[in-house]
């Protein structure tokens, strides 16, 4: 039987995560999930790819209050989010909008990461990639998920075993086996649904290590080998899914999950797929 193992939300875009047992699913995604993000002087989000030291910023959100920790900040941030001028902005060139945040938090992420930035908390209404569902400041979809034995198998692959939190996923399932969740399109977990509607394709975020900001090309290499697959007419290194949920309600860490698979059957523990 497959299960829910852990929960993660990330409230601040690209920035550290925080491990859940218990979580909310609304209509995008986990609640507070990529709620913030900082922008560029030209309103274009910034992510690891250009910021590593990113991923050693902590944010923790309780719907009233972020406070986010930095290695070397002498105080952490602690912001109230305000209402204000609604500002338009993009992610990965796809236009969302935003309400600045004020000068205070600007100052404190622009030291911090040292280049300008401002933050923006979520406004408006954006689509997912299929026009299919809502969702926040995340790429496409709102929920990421990944099985913990397509982890382990990874980690047969690399040099020194890796963490889960390299790969940012939501919900971490166990039981379905190594890539079992490349086969299922419904998740069920009490009274949420989750549709998985399409691989997640990786990039060089997977090569930064989340404790250090040190970059290492072994994670990517090593999945390019044998998770690469032709997508929308251009090759994409493929690990996890990416869905959007159909039925909200809470998910705890432990709680038994139901998998199906497109033509309805239930999946449990397929071998591994190469794509």
């Amino acid at each position: 039987m497959a299960v829910v193992r852990e929960l993660r939300v990330f409230p601040l875009k690209s920035m550290g995560g925080i491990s859940l047992t218990s979580a909310e699913v609304c209509a995008t995604g986990l609640v507070h999930d990529r709620e913030f993000m900082l922008i560029r002087p030209d309103r274009r989000h910034i992510s690891q790819r250009e910021a590593p030291k990113l991923a050693l910023l902590r944010p923790d959100y309780d719907g009233v209050k972020l406070t986010v920790h930095a290695p070397h900040a002498a105080l952490p941030l602690i912001h109230a989010p305000v209402d204000g001028p609604v500002t338009e902005v993009t992610v990965h060139g796809r236009p969302c909008r935003g309400i600045d945040q004020g000068d205070a938090p600007a100052a404190w992420f622009s030291d911090a990461l040292g280049r300008p930035c401002r933050l923006v908390r979520f406004t408006g209404e954006r689509r997912t990639l299929r026009n299919d569902g809502s969702l926040r400041f995340a790429d496409g979809y709102p929920l990421s998920i990944l099985s913990r034995e397509s982890l382990d198998d990874l980690n047969t692959r690399v040099g020194s075993p890796l963490p889960m939190d390299r790969f940012r996923p939501n919900i971490v399932l166990e039981g379905l086996g190594a890539y079992g969740e490349d086969t299922v399109s419904t998740l069920r977990i009490g009274t949420v649904e989750i549709d998985l509607v399409r691989p997640c394709a990786r990039c060089v975020i997977i090569n930064i290590d989340q404790d250090s900001a040190r970059k290492a090309p072994d994670p990517l290499r090593a999945l390019a080998a044998y998770r690469t697959q032709a997508f929308d007419g251009s090759p994409e290194i493929m690990f996890g899914r990416l869905g959007g949920p159909r039925a909200p309600g809470v998910i705890t860490v432990g709680d038994a999950v139901r998998a199906s698979g497109s033509t309805g059957d239930d999946v449990s523990g397929p071998s591994p797929v190469a794509l």
